[in-house]
């Protein structure tokens, strides 16, 4: 962030100018990237500055907090969010199963499904279909949700077959570097398995590393601190 970018406004623009610049880099148009604004923990009010500033996805970890939020913002916006849409919401924090009937109301688009018991309950869940990302954990960390690699074939064939469920790519969170040319092997790998199971979606890159996510192929960035600042 420059010390000029002082306004969300300018943020923003800051930011989808570093998405267009590295989506042409490897060939690609900034708007085959989505930007998702990363609002956890902040208010109702961030959100609604970010919509009006052009932001029109976020990402949030916690369902409670979004839920309340989601339901805070639509009330303010009224009449606008039915006319022009609202926001569209992503759940990009693990999904606990007793909290998926309440995250399939507010969120339209699952991050981090990672388990075939909580691929089940979502399409019980749902009534119609929702999209869904299958989280990998690629590096291997023990601190970190997601499947293994070598789980993901099974776990898309089953996804593929449940009612209600879209599943639209692989999602994975990088360990965090001091370089972010250390992450670029870990996004080229979900890419790699991605392709092998015919998906387009990638849900990969955050504030320290999304320009190295884009060049390896990401259409979804998660960018909480490049916009907001740190998290109060």
């Amino acid at each position: 962030m420059t010390a000029a970018a002082s306004t969300l406004e300018e943020r923003v623009a800051e930011v989808r100018g570093r998405i267009a610049r590295a989506a042409s880099r490897s060939g690609r148009l900034p708007e085959s990237v989505t930007l998702i604004a990363v609002t956890k923990t902040h208010p109702a009010e961030t959100v609604l500055e970010a919509f009006t500033a052009g932001l029109t996805d976020f990402g949030e970890n916690r369902v409670q907090e979004a839920t309340a939020k989601a339901e805070e913002v639509s009330q303010s916006l009224g009449t606008q969010a039915l006319v022009a849409g609202g926001p569209r919401w992503h759940l990009i924090g693990h999904l606990q199963t007793n909290k998926v009937r309440a995250a399939i109301g507010t969120f339209a688009i699952l991050h981090s499904v990672d388990s075939e018991r909580l691929l089940r309950a979502v399409s019980g869940a749902a009534t119609s279909p929702i999209q869904v990302f299958i989280e990998v954990n690629i590096a291997a960390e023990p601190q970190k949700y997601g499947v293994t690699a070598a789980e993901v074939p099974a776990l898309v064939a089953i996804a593929r077959e449940l009612p209600n469920i879209e599943v639209c790519g692989l999602m994975t969170v990088a360990p965090h570097v001091a370089d972010m040319e250390g992450t670029r092997p870990v996004f080229r790998a979900l890419k790699t398995l991605a392709q092998r199971q015919g998906l387009r979606g990638l849900s990969m890159g955050m504030t320290n590393d999304f320009e190295v996510a884009i060049e390896e192929g990401a259409t979804h960035v998660r960018v909480g601190r490049a916009l907001f600042g740190e998290r109060p």
